[in-house]
Formats: C-alpha cells, sequence, structure tokens
C-alpha cells in the first residue's frame, strides 16, 4: 500500500492505526508536498517524516518539489479559504501524483495522512480519492481514525514521540491569510539576504532537529523545551548621505519610532557615535573587527557573509550595557560627518521558541 505523508504529526498515528488494522500488509510512504512554502519549511517536515518512518520501520519515497506548477494549478485562487476550492485542487494535485506513483510501483492500493488531519474535510478527501482510484484501476483506502477520540490519542503520540507541531498548512496563502487574522508577522517568509539565520526561523529549527536527531543516534539523552523571548526582524534598513546611498549593515534589534529619521552626527563616546536624533549610533567597520576579531574588507562582504545572530548580540552588549536597549546601530565604513538619512522597517514581538538541552 503506498501511502501519501504530508507531515509526520498526521502521519506517525496513522501509520501505526494502519500497521495494527493491516499486520500482514507492506507499507510504503510517499512525501509528495509540492504546497509546502517556503522550501526549509519542506525540508523541515521531510526530515521529521524520516524521523517518524524509521522509528516504524517503514520505507520513505521523496517525490519532486514541483512548486512551480502547484502554484500555477493554483493561480486564481489565492485568496479562498482553507476546505474551499483551492484546497480542492492541492488535495486532487497530491492525490493524482500519489495515485500514479501506486500504479508505477505496482501497488493495488493507496491512501493519505491528511485523512486524519482534523483541518481537512473527511468526506472531500473520500471524493477525490474514490474517482482517482477508478481513474487508475486501484483502490483507495480512507478510514476513519479520527472517531472515538483519535485526535486526542493522535496529539498524545505526537507529544509523547517529540515530533515537529507546525502551526500553519504549509500553504502560502493559508498562511498569509491566518497570520493576517491573527495579528501576527508572517515571519517564516522572512529570508535574508545575508541567509544569517534569525532567532525562531526556519533555519533555526532545521539545526535544532537536525541535532535531535544526531543525538538521538549517538543514544545521548536530551530534552527540548520552549523559552519565551522578544524576537527582531528586520524588513529593510538603508542610510543615504546627501541622498546618496551608502552601504551600512544594521545589527539586530535595531529599531526606531517612525520608519525614517534625519540628522547628523553629535558626539562620540569610545567610537560610538551619536546621531543628535532617534537615538541612532553609528560605529565603523574598522571598530567592529576589533571588537568581534574579524576582518571584514567592505560593508559588502559583512552584509552577505556576517558572523551569527548571536555574536551580533554580544557585540550590542558591548556597546551598550542596557540589556533593554533597542537602538538603532548601524555599521559603516566611514563614519557620516554630514547630515544623513535612514530608512528602516523592523519588527518587535514576543514570540516562542523551542531549544534542545543535553542532559
Amino acid at each position: 500500500m503506498l501511502i501519501h505523508i504530508c507531515c509526520a504529526v498526521d502521519s506517525h498515528y496513522f501509520l501505526q492505526k494502519l500497521q495494527e488494522s493491516y499486520p500482514k500488509e507492506k507499507f510504503i510512504g510517499f512525501f509528495y508536498d509540492p504546497n509546502i512554502h517556503p522550501y526549509s519549511e519542506y525540508y523541515l517536515r521531510l526530515l521529521d517524516v524520516k524521523r517518524s518512518c524509521k522509528m516504524l520501520g517503514i520505507e520513505l519515497i521523496e517525490g519532486e518539489y514541483d512548486t512551480n506548477n502547484w502554484l500555477e494549478a493554483v493561480r486564481g485562487l489565492e485568496k479562498e479559504p482553507e476546505k474551499g476550492a483551492r484546497c480542492a485542487i492541492c488535495f486532487d494535485r497530491r492525490f493524482e501524483v500519489t495515485a500514479k506513483k501506486a500504479k508505477e510501483l505496482k501497488e493495488k492500493t493507496f491512501t493519505s495522512t491528511l485523512l486524519t488531519s482534523p483541518k481537512k474535510s473527511l468526506k472531500q478527501l473520500q471524493q477525490t480519492g474514490d474517482i482517482l482510484a477508478d481513474k487508475y484501476g486501484i483502490s483507495f483506502l480512507a478510514p476513519d481514525f479520527r472517531k472515538a477520540s483519535g485526535t486526542q490519542e493522535q496529539n498524545i503520540m505526537a507529544k509523547e514521540d517529540r515530533l515537529y507541531r507546525q502551526d500553519y498548512c504549509g500553504c502560502l496563502f493559508g498562511l498569509t491569510m491566518q497570520r493576517e487574522e491573527q495579528q501576527k508577522l508572517a515571519d517564516e517568509l522572512f529570508s535574508p539576504i545575508s541567509k544569517q539565520i534569525q532567532p525562531e526561523s526556519i533555519e533555526e529549527r532545521i539545526e535544532l532537529y537536525e541535532k535531535r536527531m544526531g543525538y538521538e543516534e549517538d543514544n545521548i539523552k536530551y530534552r527540548v523545551v520552549k523559552e519565551r523571548f522578544l524576537n527582531w526582524r528586520m524588513e529593510f534598513g538603508q542610510l543615504r548621505v546627501q541622498k546618496e546611498t551608502i552601504p551600512a549593515h544594521f545589527l539586530p534589534y535595531s529599531t526606531i519610532r517612525s520608519e525614517y529619521s534625519r540628522g547628523r552626527i553629535d558626539y562620540s563616546i569610545e567610537n560610538l557615535h551619536y546621531l543628535n536624533r532617534d537615538e541612532i549610533k553609528f560605529i565603523s567597520l574598522d571598530r567592529y573587527n576589533l571588537l568581534l576579531e574579524t576582518n571584514y574588507e567592505t560593508i559588502m562582504q559583512l552584509s552577505f557573509n556576517p558572523p551569527s545572530f548571536n555574536t551580533e548580540l554580544k557585540l550590542r552588549k558591548i556597546l551598550i550595557t542596557n540589556n533593554y536597549d533597542l537602538s538603532t546601530i548601524i555599521v559603516t565604513e566611514h563614519i557620516p560627518t554630514k547630515k544623513v538619512e535612514v530608512f528602516l522597517k523592523s519588527h518587535i514581538y514576543e514570540d516562542v521558541k523551542e531549544v534542545i538541552y543535553e542532559i
């Protein structure tokens, strides 16, 4: 039996129920989800599915991440709500590719872990599966593992086996609508040109879950705990001197009252230069290199290959002893002597992240 897998939280429970119901059946997992955005989120879910299948002794096949074809298929349906017309097309596409793969592998039956997702319509999924089963001359299995407290069991199992619990379906359009309704920043879609890994980003989660897999392979005891903290994201930052854009690097947790400020350097204390407005401060690239023991020759080098986020946080603490400071700190090759303009849009917000500890 070929089983389309959407994520580990749904599949882990679903697969175990199938193993109980069909003890003589051989199962093959098929991870085909081009609807998941961004790619880092897709990779993170695949990573967790691989771990789940390994725990359950189930073979796993990865399908093609043909996201451009998926986007073309749902064109014009970007504003559809979840369980609407876009979802129907999304299910149809993933189910059809799964049915084709089952036929190719000479499997007589296919099914999907989407059937156990509490946010999906069981009736809608079964109709799609039955139509495709007739088309390809195979069977579609649609067990209802949600009934009899199945959803509660699924959640308990996911917690016990420490699965990755995503908080959106995976779709770009579903994510943006969900975050708008929640009045939250869609920080999953932020991807700095510097490739610096941001706190509680998908990339940081990937690092954590890869580390967890390493611990498990080496039989090292660990615990993943949640911590509440103040997060930060920058959408854009620009420095202009006499209307000319100057290369500049903004340190983490830089904020200003509005998105624009202008002024002149008023004074300096220990090579930290203070603008006469909005608590904006400057340091030179030479000072940056000295304090962090780096050797960047240009701001462009720094911007495209910066040290880690935590390293730059340490620099903030060296420059400003106040742990709660949110001043904008800008690194430039030369400290401006003329009037400057600063454009900055950044976000400060409460957040929760997972941290792994060896025990």
